[in-house]
């Protein structure tokens, strides 16, 4: 497609401007994590896929985990089978098991990953349990009722993270797509959380930045405005005064660890926007909330 006066200038302003972020970060790993919305609209995933290209093309190396919640609820559904969630964990005995290893190591990997292909990329579709790059353990949550613990099933947490196969990918200049599913000491999978995988990959692979796609603008305060620029004693004490809360608690702690750990920035951005990825990264005003480490 040629691209009129009009169109050629637009496309000249925005390299010119995002020039400065690419000569910064080029070669920088940069974790994102790719859930909700985003996922499910066709023209989204398109964008998404072509901004993850992108990335690779100019220098970056974008490394994305990917959730799947509502796909995997759609085939519990097709079967008959009731979800449980506690604390917004999902309940995961065997037959759910089969279920996210089907849809999440399968289905929606493979998708994220013909698509970034589609658009010129080299992805490479991975679980967890590929080159033993992510240990899990079985998540215990506390009964504050009744004592003890609450039993979750095969849901877990994330014990350890070896990222030689990553390092290995990003070399060969492959982008790594990797669905959140751990093995266990004893073999067994574990259905983890994509929030706590992207943040412990991101502090593992010692990543420029951290990008948590949501289904909300990012951190708002009491008046509906959008935060951004903030540092860890500015979260916290957001959190403190109820500014943060519900939801959007995980993610922010989340974003806390990862830059307690050394990553310099997590952002957190509204996956439903056109071309968010690539916004936030490349463009002085940006589109969600940057929370920055003390010595970025």
């Amino acid at each position: 497609m040629s691209l009129d006066t009009e169109q050629a200038k637009h496309v000249a302003h925005v390299l010119v401007e995002a020039l400065p972020y690419i000569r910064r970060f080029r070669g920088a790993t940069v974790v994102i994590k790719y859930g909700g919305n985003a996922m499910t609209d066709a023209a989204l995933k398109s964008g998404f896929a072509r901004d993850i290209a992108l990335m690779k093309l100019v220098g970056f190396n974008p490394v994305v985990v990917h959730g799947g919640g509502p796909q995997i609820g759609d085939v519990l559904e097709r079967l008959g089978k009731q979800t449980r969630f506690i604390r917004g964990m999902r309940v995961t005995d065997a037959e759910t098991m089969d279920v996210v290893e089907m849809v999440l190591g399968g289905s929606v990997n493979k998708e994220i990953v013909n698509g970034i292909n589609q658009h010129g990329g080299r992805a490479v579709g991975l679980t967890g349990k590929d080159g033993g790059l992510i240990s899990a353990r079985k998540l215990q949550l506390v009964d504050h009722d009744n004592g003890g613990h609450v039993d979750l099933g095969m849901t877990g947490e994330v014990a350890d993270i070896d990222p030689a196969i990553v390092r290995r990918l990003e070399l060969d200049d492959f982008i790594p797509v990797i669905a959140p599913i751990g093995v266990g000491a004893d073999g067994r999978s574990y259905n983890i959380n994509a929030d706590l995988v992207a943040g412990e990959m991101a502090a593992v692979l010692d990543a420029e930045k951290l990008m948590l796609l949501t289904n909300t603008p990012g951190v708002l305060d009491n008046e509906g405005r959008l935060l951004t620029g903030l540092e860890p004693d500015q979260v916290q004490a957001l959190i403190d005064d109820g500014t943060i809360s519900g939801g959007m608690l995980p993610k922010i702690q989340c974003a806390l660890d990862a830059v307690a750990r050394g990553v310099r920035a997590v952002h957190i951005v509204d996956g439903q926007v056109e071309n968010a990825v690539l916004l936030e990264l490349l463009t002085d005003a940006g589109v969600g909330t940057l929370i920055r480490s003390r010595d970025a």
